[in-house]
């Protein structure tokens, strides 16, 4: 039987409107410019899983972290939790920053950032309770005690995204959103920060969202992965199928970007040229201007998303063929020691 769902996501749009001004379009006869960040996207989200959204600068994986977290509303579509241990019944949401370095407030002790929420949401009763909750957050993420009388500049990245964590998790919460969380850390210090949020996932029954460009982490991190491109999921399948026999084009074309140890001279497909504008895209199925496979029916017609004889979702009309590419080679990963 299939775990319950914590998060469904149904045709979710959004828009923005990058328009010149009225006037401005008015006096020059320009007309409104739409930017689709995310055009019709629909996937579910498992209880105490992790699923991850991957794709280039531009593709609208971070907007999608932005409307789960409410800081966008849909333009279309719905993005709907299920039921959850909040006061209204509501499943409690929180999300972990890209930039460690940004999203903390340098003014502001860490035991006092990390208080904060609990204090908001009325999780604890008096001071002593809140101390103790935040001395106990911290050395849950791996930090000292004496740790909450520093300010954020006595820390490191990772330091300093272990903080982001305590805050997170601070609020109690069942589903966190984590967008980029570890891409503007040392190498060594991601697998650090991965290996903590799946051993908190474990201990609490977390559900993530994970975000990213880096196929590596997800490997690492994730059990389902949606592979993005220009606003719209081109293929989404469990992580190690994904890995293992990529059918779309773009997914294949990324999995060959991954260092290879095994194999560090073999033969790759070059990513060709830049992502097409949101605002304007190509015909079609809009991979095609960079897609060595592409043939007239691609530059017509946008493939709809169907579900192959594996159970895997893609949209692609010549999907890469599964015998020819039933063996990926060796990719290098994060390390998990």
């Amino acid at each position: 039987m299939p775990d319950p769902s914590a998060l469904e996501v149904q045709d979710l749009t959004r828009w923005f409107d990058v328009s010149a001004p009225w006037l401005t379009r008015v006096l020059e006869r320009k007309p409104k410019r739409i930017l689709k960040a995310v055009d019709g996207v629909s996937f579910s989200v498992s209880r105490g899983s992790t699923f991850a959204i991957v794709g280039e600068s531009g593709c609208g994986k971070s907007t999608i972290a932005r409307l789960a977290v409410g800081l966008h509303h849909p333009t279309r579509g719905e993005m709907n939790f299920a039921h959850g241990a909040g006061r209204d019944g509501r499943m409690r949401v929180q999300m972990i920053f890209q930039d460690p370095y940004a999203c903390l407030n340098p003014r502001w002790r860490v035991k006092d950032i990390i208080a904060e929420p609990i204090r908001e949401l009325g999780l604890r009763r008096g001071a002593a309770a809140v101390d103790a909750r935040v001395s106990e957050l911290l050395g849950l993420v791996g930090l000292a005690q004496g740790d909450g009388e520093k300010y954020p500049h006595a820390f490191s990245g990772g330091q300093r995204q272990r903080i982001s964590i305590a805050r997170a998790l601070a609020t109690e919460p069942e589903f966190l959103v984590c967008d980029e969380p570890t891409s503007a850390l040392d190498v060594s210090v991601q697998a650090q920060i991965l290996n903590l949020m799946m051993d908190l996932q474990r201990e609490f029954g977390l559900t993530y969202l994970l975000i990213s460009h880096n196929l590596a982490v997800v490997r690492h991190a994730s059990d389902q992965i949606a592979v993005m491109y220009l606003g719209r999921i081109v293929e989404q399948a469990p992580t190690e199928m994904l890995f293992r026999n990529p059918r779309h084009p773009y997914t294949r074309l990324l999995i060959d970007t991954i260092p290879d140890l095994e194999a560090p001279n073999r033969a790759r497909q070059p990513l060709a040229g830049e992502v097409p504008s949101p605002i304007d895209p190509p015909s079609g199925c809009t991979f095609h201007p960079r897609c060595p496979h592409a043939r007239d029916l691609c530059r017509q017609v946008s493939p709809p998303m169907v579900r192959d004889e594996d159970g895997r979702d893609i949209a692609c009309h010549f999907p890469l063929a599964a015998a020819r590419l039933s063996t990926t080679p060796g990719i290098a990963a994060v390390s998990a020691d």
